[in-house]
């Protein structure tokens, strides 16, 4: 009988799970949206798209359940197409969670099938459906994007489960596990758990705090977090925002970023965002990936930390990174020109008598180590490309050289 009796005993999660449109919590945006889905006579094949925890697969079996009683639900790492095609008989709504966990070939399964109006799809995904689903399949789906749980969301959920379960929580508690819980319905619910069997007397916040297991801040490495993040990190080195920019890559980092990732972006972002006004913003970079490498992590950190505040800190300039696409644009509409004889090397015999290096200028031989001469190719001679901004070091490098030029 004890058996019997804990199985029955449901997760927090699945316990609270809503069963009616009117009891669902979060996305707000998507009200009107989903009561049309919910009345509609026929529901149309949906792709919901969000985070983990934001309500994808409650929305899912509220929308089928009110639409079908032959519903079968099933995770795409879970079946294989030759099983799935067996358990589709008599089906006329199928939830399928994890759909980007198909490969390109077997989300091609669905198309004649959702083609015929065989079986109406509701699927989840936590990847950019952009990138992880067929153009195909895509098209033959309404895609919804759902949100993370703001904070109200989730201090509902909190006061439900409370009142479910008749315990008091005080509201720094609340606010608390709210906060942990980074807009994840589900890692809520979890932490709500665990603090529901403490005992009473520690079921406060100090006491909380210490039990409960170490919270991380999560994203989806392979998701859009992850480049959101990423983005946020390197709009506010540009925006020279040093406390957005700490902000960001610890968000990173505490969300388990592989920390040569973020090397590199900061490499990409010396060069293309701070340049000739400090050249010395690309060593640094570079610099930090060799110390993230030599020392390793937790105390990578560090020095990604200071090379983030430096870059913020430092002047902008993208004048070196406009100049290279201003001649891409001239190249892929004009071609790649000659290369003028005097530039070309006269390694033969034949190259010489054809020309080759005749007429090349030294600049070495010059004291100043300038001579005029032209580089360009003939068909856009005095064309240019490069358009120097007047900030930091990028000034005096090129004061520098209009005194040297003469131009």
């Amino acid at each position: 009988m004890e058996q019997t009796a804990k199985e029955t005993i449901k997760p927090l999660p699945e316990e609270l799970r809503p069963l009616d449109l009117s009891e669902y919590v979060g996305q707000e945006h998507l009200a009107e949206q989903l009561q049309t889905l919910y009345n509609s006579p026929r529901l149309p094949s949906l792709l919901l798209f969000g985070p983990p925890g934001c309500g994808k697969s409650s929305l899912a079996l509220i929308l089928a359940g009110h639409h079908s009683k032959h519903i079968l639900r099933l995770s795409a790492p879970e079946v294989g197409l030759q099983q799935l095609r067996k358990q589709l008989q008599g089906i006329d709504i199928l939830i399928l969670d994890e759909l980007h966990r198909f490969s390109k070939a077997q989300q091609d399964f669905f198309l004649p099938i959702l083609e015929s109006g065989e079986i109406t799809l509701l699927a989840t995904t936590t990847e950019n459906p952009s990138f992880s689903v067929t153009r195909q399949l895509l098209s033959r789906l309404h895609v919804l994007k759902l949100n993370p749980l703001h904070k109200e969301n989730l201090k509902k959920l909190v006061l439900t489960a409370c009142t479910k379960k008749e315990v008091t929580l005080a509201d720094n508690l609340i606010d608390f596990l709210c906060s942990a819980s980074y807009g994840d319905a589900r890692t809520l619910f979890n932490l709500v758990e665990y603090v529901f069997s403490l005992p009473k007397e520690k079921q406060n916040l100090e006491h909380a705090q210490k039990a409960l297991p170490k919270v991380i801040a999560r994203h989806d490495k392979n998701g859009d977090s992850h480049y959101e993040l990423a983005s946020a990190l390197i709009k506010s080195i540009r925006g020279s925002d040093p406390n957005a920019a700490l902000y960001y890559l610890a968000c990173l980092l505490e969300g388990g970023e592989d920390p040569r990732f973020i090397c590199r972006r900061l490499i990409i972002s010396a060069s293309e965002d701070i340049g000739l006004a400090d050249p010395k913003a690309l060593g640094y970079a570079v610099s930090c990936q060799q110390a993230v490498e030599f020392i390793g992590m937790p105390e990578g950190h560090i020095p990604l930390a200071q090379t983030v505040v430096y870059l913020a800190l430092a002047p902008k300039s993208n004048s070196t990174y406009n100049a290279f696409h201003n001649v891409s644009q001239e190249i892929r509409k004009n071609g790649m020109q000659p290369v003028p004889l005097h530039l070309r090397n006269a390694s033969t015999k034949l190259q010489k008598e054809w020309g080759y290096k005749k007429g090349y200028l030294y600049p070495h031989d010059a004291p100043s180590g300038y001579i005029e001469q032209e580089y360009l190719p003939e068909t856009v001679v005095n064309k240019e490309y490069y358009f120097p901004k007047q900030n930091g070091e990028e000034k005096n490098l090129y004061f520098n050289w209009k005194r040297i030029t003469k131009k």
